[in-house]
């Protein structure tokens, strides 16, 4: 580039030279360059939901007298065009960076700074106008906005993706419940034979399990609606306006459509991580239910000729690059792989939480984007796996019937009748001989053959007491 494509700005460590053409800053380009280590740039939703804070705290400012009323409404029309899409590829720190965030905040402070004195006919890098820290930062610190833009972020997260996807699934899971509750199926424990259940009330506990899970998840979200804005550095609010941090959690709560207050004690609201380590928590036990749900599926719809193969989990690619006309379960096996990725998230998050010292948690970078993250792609696989798969499963009837038949579990439901010993000694014989356990028990004469056909009326035995 020309001379004139550069300016120059200007921090407490010097000079540095920025393109013209870019509207991050000095303290942003030091950090290009201080953290060139994973290519992993912040999450559009946690973008979103820094933007959101800062269209907030300018408004707030600007009412309140705390920044002229010109500059608060160029911000926040910055801030409105980067929610629309522009400008997104000016934020661009690692997310591997310097502790607690501050490489990503001023980022988005420079940004939204260099378009409000854009919007307002001057050049990019003239602070003095329109500045990062003393207009668009005013009354906040990275320690207490970051916090709060996990909180945002996540809860925003939440809404998208992960509520949309488990819903899906539930009502997928349901619609299969009702359409197959007339069929028996071998239930099965430690993967051997067990008492016939109905196929359609295996579909129904996983919605139940999946429902639970949802309730658990948004008990949880509950803590991430109690914002520590406002403590500013270290919880005390230093320079910060009497009014300000409750103004600001009204609009971000319009912003959002969700309801937010501030927390009875910024110190302890900034601090602590514990709203995202109980969020995580909630997401890893619905993962860990997920893996046994994708395992469960692959298991009965292994085959096609020499495994149980007693559901047909849709076709969706070729399986094979050597064996034609194989078919995999991919999107069981792809929700394992998320719920894994999701699993190790919550680790990392544990960790990073209780490794903060005295008045802050440096590791929030960290935290914010495992977070939003492990909860975008969990939301975003169970809706795939809703619509790729479990809209479409069908039922290999034969199979199914032709299981629960032969089970050697029957026995259990002649313990009252014949005794367990006898059962016991029946099952045996069936095993060695591979007579039927009907034959088996009307030969020896244990039963009448009208009592037994009762006793053994797998309708009747996998019906739910």
């Amino acid at each position: 580039m020309n001379e004139p494509d550069y300016r120059i700005e200007r921090d407490s460590m010097g000079e540095r030279k920025l393109p013209n053409d870019v509207y991050y800053g000095i303290q942003t380009l030091r950090a290009i360059e201080n953290f060139p280590i994973s290519g992993l740039k912040p999450l559009p939703t946690y973008i979103d939901a820094f933007i959101l804070i800062k269209k907030a705290t300018a408004t707030a400012n600007g009412e309140l007298g705390c920044i002229p009323q010109e500059i608060a409404e160029a911000i926040a029309t910055a801030a409105d065009e980067i929610l629309k899409g522009r400008f997104r590829d000016h934020f661009v720190v690692d997310i591997y960076q310097a502790g607690a965030g501050t490489s990503h905040h001023m980022n988005v402070n420079e940004v939204l700074a260099n378009r409000a004195l854009e919007l307002l006919g001057e050049q990019k890098g003239n602070y003095p106008r329109v500045s990062p820290n003393d207009h668009v930062n005013y009354g906040q610190s990275t320690n207490d906005t970051v916090p709060t833009a996990i909180r945002i972020g996540a809860l925003l997260a939440l809404s998208h993706s992960l509520y949309p996807g488990v819903n899906s699934a539930i009502a997928a899971l349901n619609e299969k419940s009702i359409a197959f509750q007339g069929i028996v199926k071998s239930g099965r424990t430690h993967l051997q034979d067990a008492v016939p259940v109905r196929l359609g009330e295996v579909f129904r506990a996983w919605a139940r399990i999946l429902s639970d899970h949802l309730r658990r998840i948004k008990q949880a979200s509950e803590d991430l609606c109690v914002l520590g804005l406002g403590g500013s550095a270290t919880g005390t609010g230093l320079n910060t306006h009497p009014q300000y941090r409750f103004r600001v959690a009204e609009l971000l709560g319009q912003y959002i459509e969700h309801p937010l207050s501030i927390a009875p004690h910024l110190m302890a609201a900034m601090q602590s991580m514990s709203p995202f380590v109980g969020i995580s928590g909630a997401l890893r036990n619905l993962a860990q239910d997920l893996v046994k749900i994708s395992h469960d599926l692959r298991l009965m719809d292994s085959g096609p000729t020499t495994g149980l193969k007693e559901i047909q989990l849709p076709p969706v690619q070729p399986g094979s690059s050597i064996m034609p006309g194989k078919y995999n379960p991919v999107m069981a096996e792809m929700i394992s792989m998320v719920c894994f990725q999701v699993m190790g998230y919550d680790s990392a998050i544990a960790l990073a939480a209780q490794a903060g010292q005295l008045e802050l948690n440096v590791m929030m970078p960290l935290i914010a984007y495992d977070l939003i993250n492990g909860i975008e792609i969990l939301g975003n696989g169970v809706l795939v796996l809703s619509e790729k798969c479990l809209k479409g499963i069908t039922v290999r009837r034969d199979r199914c019937s032709s299981y629960a038949e032969g089970s050697l579990a029957l026995v259990t439901a002649l313990n009252p009748h014949i005794g367990y010993l006898n059962a016991a000694a029946v099952a045996k014989e069936s095993l060695e001989t591979g007579k039927p356990i009907r034959q088996i028990v009307l030969e020896k004469e244990l039963i009448s053959e009208e009592e037994l056909a009762k006793v053994l009326d797998l309708e009747q035995m996998s019906q739910l007491r």
